[in-house]
C-alpha cells in the first residue's frame, strides 16, 4: 500500500434555514437564513482509524444553529456566524477553528401589518468566517442584484483582428447582475449599517456617469465603497455582462434608433476585479477560504 498521509480536512452540517421570528411585543421582527458551519482540527483519527472521539456530530452543529438563533439572536449574518465559532472553538479542545457561512434572505413588512411580511429584496445577502486559531477572516456581500440602464454607456477603442465582429456603440444597454463581497478589518462594527451603505453605494454608483465598459464601472463602485467606509480593506465583484442586441427591424421597413432589443443570456461576459484600499497586502488566502472569487 502507498504511503499516504492526511491533509486538509473540515466537516460540518450545510444549509441549516433558520427563521428567527421576534415576539416580544405586537409588532414582529425577524430574519432568515440559511447557515453552513465546517469544523477544522484534530480530526486525524476519524480519518485514518475510524475512531470518532473528536467527532462532533453534524446534528449537533445543526441544533447548535437553532440553540444560539434562540440564546443569541440573529442581529446581522455576521454577527450570528462570530457566535457559532465563538462557541465551537470554547467548547471542543481540539477544534482550532472552522468555516461558517450564511445566506439571509430580505423580508419588508406589509403596509399596516404587524406579523405580515413579504419577499422584499432582490438580492440575496452572504457572510463567511473562516477562523484558524486566534485569527478571524469576515467577509460579507451579496449576489443576485439585477441592475440595468438603458443609455450612458457605451463600448468603443477596443482592439479588432480578423475575428472581431462587434460593432462599436457610444449608446448601449448596461445590464448585470452584481455579485460583490467585501473584506473588513475589524468585526467590532455595525454590520447591518455597513451593508446598507454598501449596497447604496453600488446603486448610485451605477447611475452616476456614463460607462466605457462594465469594467469601468466595476472599478468606480469599489473605488466609492473604499473610500467612504474605512472598515473595508478590499471589495470583490463578479459580473456578467447580460447583453441587450439592437433587434434588425430593417425587414419589416421598420427603423430601431435603440429601442427594440434582444436580450441573451448566453454567452455572456464575465466581468471580475478586486479593488484594494492603498497600501492592503492581497490576501488570496481569505477568499480561497471563503470559497469562489465572489
Amino acid at each position: 500500500m502507498s504511503a499516504v498521509k492526511l491533509m486538509s480536512n473540515q466537516y460540518g452540517k450545510a444549509e441549516n434555514r433558520v427563521v428567527r421570528v421576534y415576539r416580544g411585543a405586537a409588532r414582529h421582527e425577524l430574519r432568515d437564513l440559511n447557515v453552513s458551519s465546517q469544523l477544522h482540527g484534530d480530526f486525524q483519527a476519524a480519518h485514518t482509524d475510524g475512531d470518532n472521539a473528536h467527532v462532533v456530530p453534524t446534528d449537533t452543529q445543526k441544533n447548535t444553529v437553532f440553540a444560539k438563533a434562540k440564546e443569541e439572536g440573529i442581529r446581522s449574518p455576521e454577527q450570528f456566524l462570530l457566535t457559532l465559532a465563538d462557541h465551537f472553538t470554547s467548547s471542543f479542545g481540539w477544534v482550532t477553528g472552522g468555516r461558517w457561512s450564511a445566506e439571509e434572505y430580505g423580508w419588508s413588512r406589509i403596509e399596516g401589518h404587524d406579523h405580515s411580511f413579504y419577499r422584499s429584496e432582490p438580492e440575496v445577502r452572504t457572510a463567511a468566517l473562516v477562523r484558524d486559531g486566534a485569527a478571524s477572516e469576515l467577509v460579507s456581500g451579496f449576489y443576485g442584484l439585477t441592475v440595468l440602464k438603458t443609455t450612458e454607456s457605451g463600448f468603443v477603442g477596443y482592439p479588432k483582428d480578423a475575428y472581431t465582429t462587434l460593432p462599436e456603440t457610444e449608446d448601449r444597454i448596461l445590464a448585470t447582475d452584481i455579485s460583490t463581497r467585501w473584506r473588513v478589518s475589524t468585526t467590532d462594527v455595525d454590520f447591518d449599517a455597513v451593508y446598507r451603505k454598501v449596497r447604496g453605494i453600488i446603486l448610485s454608483t451605477f447611475t452616476d456617469h456614463y460607462s466605457k465598459a462594465l469594467q469601468h464601472t466595476l472599478y468606480q463602485m469599489g473605488e466609492n465603497v473604499i473610500d467612504a467606509v474605512d472598515e473595508i480593506d478590499e471589495i470583490r465583484f463578479s459580473c456578467p455582462n447580460k447583453h441587450h442586441f439592437a433587434s434588425d427591424l430593417s425587414p419589416f421597413g421598420l427603423e430601431n434608433p435603440n429601442e427594440v432589443f434582444h436580450a441573451a443570456d448566453r454567452p455572456y461576459g464575465l466581468i471580475e476585479a478586486s479593488i484594494a484600499r492603498e497600501g492592503v497586502a492581497e490576501r488570496p488566502d481569505v477568499w480561497a477560504g471563503v470559497a469562489g472569487f465572489c
